[in-house]
């Protein structure tokens, strides 16, 4: 990418910890800045902002980020030509926070198929292989061998991911190219490419901002963020209870300390993976550590059969080949998505869909879904049979406080229920609208990006960001920011990793890094094996 003579301003180096204005100067945006689409380098220097030249910027600093950042390192590119622009300090620590509140330590397992490994692009080995050699017990290949019919499908333990992930961080030198800061803003730059506005730590440099100036960026900020179902997040508004409303997704601990000390009633809302997670944390606490809890479980709609997780229980406008198993309130499936949008028959069939009918086919295949596992499945039998797990199927039309209890006023078929609870544990996992992102609402207003069918960023088949080609300058997206596009499931490991794969090709026709062929591989995965450092 050329650039026009440097002025007083503009950084040589990608590394900030290099930069030693000659005055102190106060860098930050102004009207003229964030009222034009279009970015010149005189309006930046103008600003104060100082200017890192580096030709790609990856944005977020999770997993998304370090999946690409991986293709790109094994295709030849140097830590020199990469950023990583990112607030958290290692790229699975967003994730791991996530599992860990939602009831998924380390020692257990997640939601994800053995070959699905962030930290190697060729999924062999797999977990299960790896984990097999780690026990030296073939009990997890005799598992992969026979899911699902005669077992649970095979998922690795969230401590073995991260681990993994934490070699392969040391392996590509990720840190060398991580930078600490929030970004908000990327701008198209006259001339092309981007400019990404990063507000570094306090005290990290002498200007509040910091412009990266490249010819490729790559947006990877994960979830836009939390949505509470609107009466629970009236209640906690109106009466400042945050305490015994809570959501899966933040730190709950409390409530299981509290529940363990007395006598509780706990009411659960919600039908999918967290759902069930909480669930077994709550009977756990009650089988094995005496907790005397009872649960209430609510079901918005109850499924107890055959269903496509939109229309309820025998649905008829949809083919019996993608109806998912159902009982007692649940869609059951192993995974986020049937394992075809990930290379078969639905990946090829998403990738001609345009507009409404991809939507329908995405509603056709979405639904919140758990996968059946028979440990939990006891837990709740038991709990059904001895009258300490109550299920109840409805709406909630009122929440009012009783003391230092809440109840819920159900609308069920039978009428209005109400139902007294100590604690509310959601886990409808709502998520917010991706305007509710800084950077993204910027992206929309400012940057050429526009919404896919089903409301979230639209991208190309090659994840480029649609709209928002700058010169020669291309932006990129992936990760549940981009649901709804021609690829379904990326969202998952192996979803952000077919992403970077399409990201990381595209890049390398563009002349940006050599493009992984079968030597390049071969050669590449030796070294993965022998964990040498590239």
């Amino acid at each position: 990418m050329t650039h026009p003579p440097t002025a007083p301003s503009v950084i040589p180096t990608p590394d900030m910890a290099n930069y030693a204005p000659a005055m102190p100067v106060t860098g930050d945006l102004n009207d003229q800045l964030l009222g034009t689409d279009f970015w010149t380098d005189e309006m930046v220097a103008a600003a104060g902002i100082p200017i890192v030249d580096v030709p790609f910027v990856t944005i977020g600093g999770g997993i998304g980020s370090f999946v690409t950042v991986d293709y790109l390192r094994i295709a030849g590119v140097p830590t020199d030509q990469i950023r990583v622009l990112s607030a958290i300090d290692f790229p699975w620590q967003t994730y791991e926070y996530l599992t860990r509140v939602s009831q998924i330590p380390r020692k257990e397992r997640i939601r994800s198929d053995s070959a699905s490994r962030p930290d190697n692009i060729w999924g062999f080995p797999s977990y299960a292989l790896s984990e097999a050699m780690a026990t030296k017990s073939p009990k997890t290949l005799w598992q992969v061998f026979t899911e699902p019919m005669w077992a649970d499908f095979y998922t690795p333990k969230a401590g073995q991911v991260f681990e993994s992930m934490e070699r392969e961080r040391r392996r590509i030198r990720y840190d060398e190219m991580l930078v600490k800061g929030l970004v908000r803003i990327v701008r198209r730059r006259q001339g092309g490419g981007y400019f990404t506005i990063l507000t570094p730590p306090e005290g990290a440099t002498s200007t509040k901002r910091v412009a990266f100036r490249s010819q490729y960026v790559h947006v990877a900020v994960g979830y836009p963020g939390l949505k509470f179902l609107p009466e629970l997040q009236a209640y906690r508004t109106q009466h400042n209870d945050y305490r015994h409303i809570v959501n899966a997704y933040e730190a709950h601990e409390h409530v299981y300390e509290r529940l363990m000390q007395y006598p509780s009633t706990v009411l659960v809302r919600g039908g999918g993976i967290v759902a069930s997670r909480v669930l077994q944390r709550l009977m756990d606490d009650r089988l094995l550590h005496g907790a005397q809890t009872t649960i209430v479980h609510l079901f918005r709609t109850f499924i107890n059969g055959p269903n496509d997780g939109n229309t309820g229980n025998n649905p008829t406008k949809t083919s019996p080949f993608m109806r998912r198993k159902g009982g007692d309130g649940w869609a059951y499936q192993g995974f986020n998505y049937p394992k075809s949008v990930w290379g078969g028959q639905l990946k090829k069939e998403m990738r001609s869909l345009e507009g409404e009918e991809r939507a329908r086919k995405y509603k056709t295949m979405g639904g919140t879904n758990t996968p059946y596992r028979r440990y939990w499945q006891g837990q709740m039998k038991q709990g059904r049979t001895e009258g300490w797990y109550q299920l109840v199927v409805g709406t909630v039309d009122q929440m009012t406080p009783h003391g230092d209890r809440i109840v819920s006023h159900v609308r069920t078929q039978q009428g209005v229920v109400p139902i007294e609870a100590d604690f509310i544990i959601d886990c409808t996992g709502l998520e917010a609208d991706v305007a509710e992102h800084r950077l993204l609402k910027d992206l929309l207003e400012h940057g050429g990006a526009g919404r896919n069918p089903v409301g979230r960023m639209d991208v190309e088949r090659n994840f480029e960001l649609r709209g928002t080609r700058s010169g020669n300058g291309v932006m990129y997206a992936s990760g549940s920011i981009t649901l709804g596009g021609y690829f379904p499931g990326v969202d998952t490991f192996l979803g952000l990793q077919v992403a970077a794969q399409e990201i990381a090709d595209d890049l390398a026709k563009r002349g940006f890094g050599k493009r992984i062929g079968p030597r390049r591989s071969v050669s590449q995965w030796l070294k993965w094996a022998r964990n040498k450092q590239i």
